[in-house]
């Protein structure tokens, strides 16, 4: 694997920052409490949401934050697995099994309107390991901004 020019990390937890040893920069903060990105529009080249998409309670918001710091064209990866903290999750996580999931981000990134079409990939590198996807979609051009929410499509 090759190390990202520059790496940035955000979460929760000053430890598991901490403890990632390629970050340049680390920042703490809750994406919950407040889904505005501490970062100048056009920032970053790609974006990745890992093992967290799960227990976002304004997840397009969030997308939005993330296409306005992404450049044109900069992709957003968010991966998952089956598993999760159950007491964190958001209820629709929950009661979705695994393969609506991906679904789901997929209409993240739709309702955002800051996206282009989403791609969803599932690997499972050995039969006895849990599952790992992978939803990615690139940042659309123009002022992200300004892009009209759409309708997320009704949970079914």
């Amino acid at each position: 694997t090759v190390a990202p020019r520059r790496l940035t990390v955000l979460g929760m937890n000053a430890a598991e920052l901490e403890a990632n040893p390629v970050a340049a920069e680390r920042v703490i903060a809750d994406l919950n409490a407040s889904p505005r990105l501490p970062f100048a529009d056009g920032s970053f080249d790609d974006a990745v949401c890992c093992v967290s998409i799960d227990y976002l309670t304004r997840p397009v918001e969030v997308m939005r934050e993330v296409a306005r710091v992404l450049r044109p064209g900069g992709r957003f990866v968010c991966t998952f697995s089956n598993r999760c903290f159950p007491t964190k999750a958001v209820r629709g996580w929950l009661a979705a099994g695994e393969p609506e999931r991906p679904a789901i981000v997929q209409a993240y990134f739709a309702a955002s309107g800051a996206f282009g079409a989403a791609t969803a990939v599932k690997r499972r590198p050995e039969a006895r390991h849990d599952p790992l996807w992978a939803v990615w979609a690139a940042r659309l051009e123009g002022d992200v901004r300004q892009a009209p929410l759409r309708a997320r499509p009704a949970a079914g």
